[in-house]
């Protein structure tokens, strides 16, 4: 905790004090700052959607980092190409996903009786920053797939060879292939 009571909001930069503290993604906000980046709503643990170091609601978090062309949120079998520019939103180029650089595949063998470190940064991961899945310990910010880079919870992880992946591109790049997998609609696809 610095110097002068309290941790610095990740808005406004003040110090914020305990009773008006709220945290999320390990960084401390006042009630009255933990809102959405767009829309400017009030925000709680159950409707913030966090991206980098910004927060939104998630409706606008859909909007501005969510699926978008045929069959997303258009409605009534309509192609919407709204791109958020009425919302505040610009098209904004995301860094590219950096891969673990785990030279050890196997879970079980990063299992030192050290400190925790997270497999795709190499740093010690400490308890306030610790996620737990797929038999490692990782930072928050480091539990994202390893193709799309989208977060990962408990509920939505799949691990291979020591990498960590969403469910949807865990099934795409090693689920069945062939007829009747994975192309939906009754699509045919043909596999060599």
């Amino acid at each position: 905790m610095p110097l002068g009571g309290g941790n610095k909001c990740g808005c406004c930069q003040k110090t914020v004090y305990f009773a008006e503290e709220v945290q999320c993604e390990g960084k401390s906000w006042h009630k009255s700052c933990f809102l959405c980046m767009v829309c400017k709503k009030n925000l709680d643990s159950t409707t913030v959607a966090v991206h980098v170091d910004e927060i939104y609601c998630k409706s606008c978090y859909g909007k501005k980092y969510g699926p978008k062309g045929y069959g997303y949120g258009g409605g009534a079998g309509t192609l919407s190409m709204d791109t958020g520019e009425g919302l505040g939103i610009t098209p904004e180029v995301q860094q590219p996903h950096r891969p673990t650089t785990n030279p050890n595949a196997s879970k079980f063998a990063q299992k030192a009786s050290g400190p925790d470190v997270c497999p795709r940064c190499g740093k010690t991961a400490y308890a306030a920053e610790k996620v737990i899945g797929a038999g490692n310990s990782w930072h928050k910010a480091c539990f994202r797939c390893a193709k799309c880079g989208k977060g990962l919870e408990s509920t939505t992880v799949a691990d291979r060879d020591g990498e960590i992946f969403c469910k949807g591109c865990y099934a795409k790049n090693f689920g069945p292939k062939g007829f009747g997998f994975g192309q939906g609609a009754g699509a045919l696809a043909h596999s060599q």
